[in-house]
Order: C-alpha cells, then sequence, then structure tokens
C-alpha cells in the first residue's frame, strides 16, 4: 500500500511537466546570454535550463530575458546534513533567499547538493560529503521537510507550485565517512520525506572509484547493483559533467592507478568522458526509473566552444530517449490516492531527529577535524567504506591547500601589493592554509567562500606582518565593491544587447 509519503510526492511531481535534455549553468561564467547566442547559431535547442544561485537582479534579468522558457533552480548555501542547520538566523535568511530567487524564475524544483561547505565552524570551498549514517540520513531528511513546508508557508507561490525539494547525491572528493551504503542512506531518507532526488553520473562514478569498487568489478556491474539498490522511483533529475585530475594532484595520484582507473574527481569545467554516456544508457533503460523530468549537462565554468560540442553529441545519442522517458513519466496515469487532498506529512520528522542531533554534531565536529589533519579517522571513530590508503591525504596535502589559496579566487591575484611584500618579508602565502583552519570560526553571514577569503586573509596579514595590515584591508575593500558590481554585471552586460 503506498504510504502517505510517497503519496505527496507523487502528488507533487505530477504538477512537474517534462523538461527533456537541458543545461545546468552559471549566469556569470561563462555569461549565460552568450553561451545562448553561440547555441542558437548552431541550431541547437534545449528544455530547459537549471541555474545556479545567483544574484536576484541577475535572475530577474534572466527570467525577463527568457519568458517562455522552463527555468529550474540549483540553490546554495542550505546546509541540510548539518545538525543546527534549521534553527539558525543564517538558514531562515537563506530559506526567505531562496524562496525569492525560485518564484522568481518560476522554478519547479529546488536542487541542493547532500552536502556541506561549512562544517562545525569551518569553510570549505567545495563540497565535502554528508556522513553516510543513519542518524545524519534522519537528520537531513527532517531538513527537507521543513525546507518544504517553509516554501509553502513562504506565501511567494500559487497553490500547486510549490517547488519540489531535491537532493542531489554528492561527490567524493577522494574520500568518505559512513557505515551504511550509499543507496541505504538516501533509501532512508526517501522512507521519511516525499523529496525528489537528482541522480548525478560523475558522482555515482566517485563511489565506484573511491570505495575500492573499481578493483573487483567493472563499471557497468557496479552501477547495475547500485541502480537496484537505490530509490530511483524518486529521481526527477540526471546530472551528467565531466571528470578530470584536479590540478593541484601530485604527479603518483595524476597517473591511473594500477594502469586501471584515473583518479578523477567531478569536474565541470572538464570534458565528459565516454563512460558517463555508457552509465547514462544504462540508467535510462532501468525499469524503476519512473519520475525523471529532466537531464541536464553541467556546464558551468566550461568554454562555451565545448558546451556547444557536447550539448550537440548528447542529443544526437539520447536527445530522444531522454524526451521519451519523461513524457512518458508524464503521460502515466497517477494514483488517485496521490490527487485527493493535500498530503501532510507529520511534523514528528522533525522533533524526531532532534535526537541524534546531539551526536551527529559531535561527529561532524570530528569529521572536520579528521579532514583537516588534527586527528585521524580511527582516533575520531568515523567508519569508512571510501577511504583506501592515501586518498585522504592527497585531499589534505594537495586539494585542501589549493582550495583556500586559488579556488574562488586567487589570494595572490585578489591581493597583489600585499603578496608582494610579504614575498620580500620572505614570508610563504601558504602560511594562510594553517590560519584558516586553526580554529573554528562562527557562522554568523550567509555563506560565500570569496567573501570568507577577502575577510580572513587581512586578519591573517595582521598577525604575521602587521605593518602591512592596512595595505591587506585597503585591497579587501577594493575586492569588495568589485564583487558588489560584478554580481549584477550580467544585468549591465544584456542591458547593452537590448
Amino acid at each position: 500500500m503506498m504510504t502517505n509519503i510517497e503519496r505527496a510526492f507523487i502528488r507533487r511531481l505530477s504538477r512537474i511537466p517534462s523538461h527533456g535534455l537541458g543545461l545546468s549553468v552559471d549566469v556569470y561564467s561563462p555569461n549565460l546570454f552568450d553561451l545562448l547566442e553561440a547555441l542558437a547559431s548552431q541550431g541547437l535547442c534545449f528544455g530547459y535550463l537549471e541555474i545556479f544561485q545567483a544574484s536576484q537582479a541577475a535572475l530577474a534579468e534572466v527570467r525577463r530575458r527568457l519568458p517562455e522558457e522552463l527555468l529550474a533552480y540549483h540553490a546554495e548555501g542550505l546546509w541540510m546534513t548539518q545538525p543546527d542547520w534549521g534553527a539558525s538566523d543564517e538558514a531562515i535568511e537563506e530559506l526567505s533567499k531562496a524562496a525569492s530567487h525560485l518564484a522568481t524564475l518560476g522554478s519547479y524544483w529546488i536542487n541542493h547538493e547532500c552536502a556541506t561547505k561549512q562544517m562545525a565552524g569551518w569553510s570549505f570551498g567545495t563540497y565535502v560529503p554528508a556522513l553516510f549514517t543513519a542518524a545524519s540520513a534522519d537528520v537531513t531528511a527532517a531538513h527537507a521537510t521543513q525546507l518544504q513546508h517553509s516554501l509553502a508557508a513562504s506565501g511567494r507561490f500559487t497553490s500547486g507550485r510549490v517547488p519540489l525539494v531535491l537532493l542531489e547525491i554528492p561527490p567524493l572528493t577522494y574520500f568518505g565517512f559512513g557505515d551504511m551504503p550509499v543507496t541505504e542512506f538516501f533509501s532512508r531518507i526517501a522512507a521519511q520525506t516525499p523529496c525528489g532526488f537528482v541522480l548525478d553520473l560523475g558522482h555515482v562514478w566517485t563511489y565506484y572509484r573511491y570505495s575500492g569498487d573499481w578493483r573487483r568489478r567493472s563499471v557497468a556491474a557496479f552501477l547495475g547493483e547500485f541502480l537496484d539498490a537505490f530509490p530511483l522511483e524518486r529521481v526527477v533529475q540526471i546530472h551528467m559533467a565531466g571528470l578530470a585530475v584536479h590540478e593541484s594532484a601530485t604527479e603518483n595520484a595524476s597517473e591511473e592507478s594500477d594502469g586501471k582507473v584515473p583518479f578523477w574527481i567531478d569536474a565541470h569545467h572538464a570534458p565528459i568522458p565516454g563512460v558517463l554516456s555508457d552509465m547514462l544508457d544504462q540508467v535510462l533503460t532501468h525499469p524503476k526509473l519512473r519520475a525523471l523530468k529532466g537531464l541536464a549537462l553541467e556546464v558551468d565554468t566550461k568554454s562555451i566552444a565545448q558546451i556547444v560540442h557536447e550539448l550537440h553529441q548528447v542529443q544526437q545519442r539520447f536527445g530522444e530517449r531522454v524526451s521519451t522517458v519523461c513524457d512518458a513519466v508524464e503521460a502515466a496515469p497517477v494514483a488517485r490516492a496521490a490527487l485527493d487532498e493535500e498530503c501532510v506529512i507529520d511534523s514528528i520528522i522533525v522533533e524526531a531527529s532532534a535526537d541524534a542531533a546531539g551526536a551527529l554534531r559531535h561527529q561532524y565536529e570530528n569529521y572536520a577535524r579528521v579532514v583537516r589533519g588534527h586527528i585521524s579517522a580511527s582516533q575520531a571513530g568515523l567508519p569508512s567504506r571510501w577511504l583506501e590508503p592515501g586518498n585522504l591525504e592527497v585531499y589534505r596535502q594537495t586539494y585542501l591547500p589549493h582550495e583556500i589559496l586559488h579556488w574562488g579566487g586567487d589570494v595572490r591575484d585578489m591581493f597583489p601589493e600585499t603578496c608582494r611584500e610579504l614575498l620580500r618579508a620572505g614570508i610563504d602565502v601558504s602560511a594562510f592554509v594553517a590560519f584558516w583552519f586553526r580554529e573554528p570560526h562562527p557562522l554568523n553571514q550567509p555563506y560565500d567562500f570569496f567573501l570568507l577569503k577577502v575577510d580572513r586573509f587581512p586578519r591573517f596579514i595582521g598577525e604575521v606582518l602587521p605593518t602591512l595590515f592596512s595595505c591587506a584591508m585597503r585591497e579587501a575593500g577594493a575586492l569588495r565593491d568589485a564583487y558588489r558590481a560584478a554580481c549584477d554585471d550580467v544585468v549591465q552586460h544584456e542591458g547593452a544587447h537590448s
């Protein structure tokens, strides 16, 4: 018999039209309207655009310029995996902003990674996956439910058009922690909340790579078992992006391990490898895939020429099949029970998860300490199915320092005068990494990694070379001014084209 939660999901799914094959894009990188001009010049069409979080003005301009297009929304800063997320003032502010962005775009869903960039007072530039434990799944499910209720209560959406919450399976950047399979983790979430899921094929490949499964079986065999166990009937969207060796990786890690499988991680700027197309072929034929509404190529930070080429290639191979699967979902008869009065999901879900929050909070504190290299995983008591020897060290010693120094803005480019003087004084700017992770910082403002660096680098300078503090503060002020202007630059850029 269908559960109340399943009925609620089907009811919400039934309101979403088929989106087909589309693109998941950033407004700014590359400039969205330059991309659209290039696609039009080649006669390439798309079913929809999934827009990554941007300024309100920029999103409004996108909707104004594309009044007839289906636009979806990829949110940022809603750290639903974290035990204290829902109660914070920052979460309330981010919820309000997300609702406004969704209403502006007219999106049928809100997608967010089941991961975080802020954990127990520590900030990262790219996603750190959730702990794959029962307590973590319960808290995440409760927060997804809270987000769905908050959107409904926001007053920004007409009856029947409240966007559906989608949780995206996160990538592994060399490692992951937990004591349950990813498939069981998401099945546990699905049993407790009527959200949908985004199946990112590159992310699934990283489970194959960093679980060590690649040593035992083919990717096709791994994927077959994964799809059978995953709640595929909740997958509303599929993502496909690039995979590549990270530029910070060591020479040994950059080579194919044992001559078999590359040391790839999720990389939107990189080409889509053939293995992901083969995986998509396998997913599209699975009988449990019965809620799909769209497939998006994630192309933010990719060159326009590469986007045009890849969209053409995927359209030729998969375009008709994707449309057929999505249209079949839209045409399928929906159970009458799901179309009755709006299903009410008992708020006990949110309350029940509070019992696990304290223990989970402690686990995330240890998780952050392990990732930074302050303690070992065994000392922290963190179980792991995804921790091959040496992989965590690659993250700590190469990826993480590169993230702090270069990702989201290279500090040498951001603070050129200050860094030149540091060099003259014989101080290596890489010391900023140790400063960054020396102590936790209260998470008392919305997450923005660029602005975090703008704020913290002058503090670092004030400690290591106080005579340069005023110089660093002056450069920081200029960066903030330029950043504010750049956020709405797409509006000005398009004004010139109108």
